[in-house]
């Protein structure tokens, strides 16, 4: 932005005599809770990622868990729907269709994902909330880290009990995607748990112990990678949060009954709310910055401000650097929003989740799949006929028993010997072993010829799978 004022350096870094660096921690972000609109809207999000996180897995479907990915049988339940390993291409569509939606959001609004529904900003905001509640507010909490009193252990003691409860809890919920999650909770709860189950819950909770409890900001700083990057994504019709300059500056208090114009001064009362109330700990009014996440709490904070002293909200606000250097007003913002480069992006993502909804639901209610016997290529059997052997496994991707038929084409008086019916039971996959035969001699050509393996179910579904026939010499 434009005269944007510049930032108070703090020196994370200072050289000793002999020229070597001694490294100091930043301070310890103490966020102040605040109230209002943009607060409102990410406790929203909260309840909603969380109340699906934690109780999608105790759902049942059809007598079974509703959504479960069964990796020991290489199945995926969710709620109707069944798939198997060779339906990965659909959750490679998925993590596509993901990535560019947080792409298209990004560009439109900046880092929404992050200051909203990101994990580590959920679970920091859990974590927070309790924290307030046991220690009390920023100064109380302050007041009492600097203390050795009893109360400061004792609550202290209350808060990491609650975390690790949370943790915990959402150990078991994670892990309880993967496993039966009504058994695996008995077994934790009675201390009977064990193999990889326990290792992950204990690991999936110790990350989320230790991210939102401690680490807090610093994942947001350091190792996320989506700050590195995310400024390629903006240009300057992104919605961002921004610290109006022209209206702010020059900072710094007076009183209600001043005429702070007259002393030329700006709308900003320098409090330093917005700053205290910043979950990564900087300050806005230094211009974007890579550990902005968008989260819109230094709006709530500033809003308020300006409310008490009689001023106009919006200093700090949610807008586009045009639209600061411009002066537009919301029409304009919005009109920007559709500009040719979100309309493509749009069709894009548009197109994409159409195709893969298309493609999901004209999969087939089953998979096969043929394999050659490859110890023997042909060989000859009574009758004079050509015989190839071939191991071909039918699974029952529906939740209803089905029966399949089997058949082959390709060359003249192709036969198939051996289990060319079969009956599978709910989500059943099973192996057969065929043979395909053809008299000698009605195919002159040696060498390996195209054939066709056809499954065709009770609805009249017919699966092809090529294959090959080989004529010895």
């Amino acid at each position: 932005m434009s005269n944007t004022p510049s930032k108070k350096v703090i020196p994370i870094a200072q050289v000793d005599d002999e020229g070597r660096y001694l490294f100091q921690s930043e301070d310890k972000v103490y966020a102040r809770s605040v109230k209002g609109i943009f607060n409102s809207w990410r406790w929203i999000f909260v309840w909603l990622t969380q109340i699906a996180f934690y109780v999608t897995p105790w759902l049942n479907w059809g007598g079974r868990q509703a959504v479960l990915f069964d990796l020991d049988a290489r199945r995926f339940y969710i709620f109707g729907l069944v798939l198997y390993p060779q339906d990965f291409v659909f959750l490679a569509a998925l993590l596509i269709i993901s990535a560019y939606s947080l792409f298209l959001f990004t560009a439109v609004a900046g880092r929404l994902w992050c200051g909203y529904s990101c994990p580590q900003t959920v679970y920091t905001e859990i974590f927070m909330f309790w924290e307030r509640l046991i220690e009390g507010d920023r100064l109380r909490r302050m007041k009492l880290d600097a203390s050795h009193s009893f109360e400061r252990y004792w609550r202290k003691g209350l808060k990491h009990t609650v975390w690790l409860a949370i943790a915990l809890w959402t150990g078991l919920s994670f892990v309880g995607y993967f496993v039966p999650i009504r058994g695996y909770a008995i077994e934790l709860f009675t201390f009977s748990a064990s193999g990889w189950a326990l290792f992950w819950t204990i690991f999936y909770g110790f990350a989320t112990y230790g991210n939102a409890g401690f680490m807090r900001e610093q994942v947001c700083k350091y190792m996320c990678p989506y700050a590195r990057f995310q400024g390629a994504m903006f240009d300057k019709d992104t919605l961002i949060v921004t610290y109006d300059t022209a209206r702010g500056e020059p900072r710094g208090s007076r009183g209600k009954s001043v005429d702070y114009k007259a002393k030329g001064l700006g709308d900003c009362v320098d409090c330093t709310m917005c700053v205290q109330v910043c979950p990564t700990g900087i300050d806005i009014r230094d211009g974007l910055q890579m550990e902005c996440i968008a989260c819109g709490a230094c709006i709530d904070a500033c809003d308020e401000v300006m409310d008490k002293v009689g001023y106009e909200r919006g200093l700090i606000k949610y807008t586009t650097e045009h639209a600061v250097e411009r002066n537009w007003g919301k029409a304009e913002v919005i009109r920007r929003a559709f500009r040719p480069r979100i309309l493509i992006y749009t069709a894009i993502w548009g197109a994409l989740i159409i195709a893969f909804f298309v493609s999901l639901g004209l999969r087939s209610d089953f998979k096969v799949n043929v394999v050659r016997d490859r110890a023997t290529l042909a060989r000859i059997v009574d009758g004079g006929q050509i015989e190839n052997v071939y191991r071909i496994q039918v699974m029952n991707t529906t939740e209803k028993e089905q029966t399949y038929t089997l058949q082959a084409q390709g060359l003249p008086q192709l036969q198939m010997h051996g289990e060319s019916s079969l009956h599978l039971k709910p989500a059943e996959a099973r192996w057969v072993v065929v043979q395909l035969r053809m008299p000698y001699g009605l195919e002159k050509k040696s060498g390996s010829h195209k054939v066709e393996i056809l499954t065709t179910n009770q609805a009249g579904q017919v699966v092809r799978e090529k294959a090959v026939f080989f004529i010895p010499r």
